[in-house]
């Protein structure tokens, strides 16, 4: 057997620039694909939003006053009828069909809690998506007679300042003339026209607010699901 020479091939070695580089391309390509999941993902928000706070619905398709600029909920405490306290941004995860009103609760408020209620259950399926709030900015005691109407409604006692600086009238109105929307990242986003406390209870301007309000919840349906998302 003879002995055969050994043979060696020499590979050039990868010069430090180019990995360098190779590797930064890399880093842009994931950048890139990591942000185009992310706008998918978010486009639905996005659009739904654009609907609403960019390519506003006019005077005529609108019931309601669209707000500008938006208003968070406050980050303060609201006291429920059985005494505990809950913080008001807990509220955020649905939308929020708003009225005020002191405990007493005069002929306007009934009318304002009656609404929100029929609203809700016109709903149908979509009513889970929705919660109505009645804020009390005063200490006198909610009647008896009138809590077996309110299981279905979160009620909440709140510092009248907090909650002046949150809502707003429409001018020559008071907070209590209005029932108010607020959406599911707990923004304060329409008004609804003053309500009248006599006679009775107008049938159309019902109509409207429920249509502004399905309006929202087909709007916001890729996104929004019933149900508030359990927190820590």
């Amino acid at each position: 057997m003879h002995d055969e020479p050994l043979g060696l091939t020499i590979h050039s070695l990868p010069v430090p620039q180019d990995a360098a580089a190779h590797d930064a391309q890399r880093t842009v390509r994931g950048r890139w694909r990591m942000l185009a999941v992310m706008l998918v993902c978010a486009a639905p928000v996005i659009a739904s939003y654009l609907t609403y706070y960019v390519i506003r619905p006019s005077a005529q398709r609108s019931y309601g006053e669209l707000i500008d600029p938006q208003r968070p909920l406050p980050d303060a405490p609201g006291m429920k009828l059985d005494g505990s306290t809950i913080a008001l941004p807990s509220l955020k995860g649905q939308w929020l069909l708003v009225s005020v009103a002191g405990g007493a609760c005069d002929a306007l408020c009934e009318r304002h809690l009656y609404l929100q209620r029929q609203l809700r259950e016109s709903l149908g399926k979509d009513k889970e998506r929705l919660d109505w709030i009645w804020l009390v900015p005063d200490q006198t005691p909610v009647r008896e007679a009138l809590r077996p109407a309110l299981a279905q409604a979160t009620v909440l006692r709140v510092d009248a300042q907090q909650l002046a600086a949150w809502l707003a009238p429409a001018a020559g109105h008071r907070l209590e003339d209005h029932m108010y929307l607020v959406d599911p990242l707990g923004h304060w986003m329409m008004r609804f026209p003053a309500t009248s406390a006599a006679g009775a209870i107008d049938t159309a301007a019902a109509a409207k607010v429920k249509r502004d309000v399905e309006r929202v919840l087909r709007a916001s349906a890729s996104w929004d699901q019933a149900g508030r998302p359990v927190r820590p």
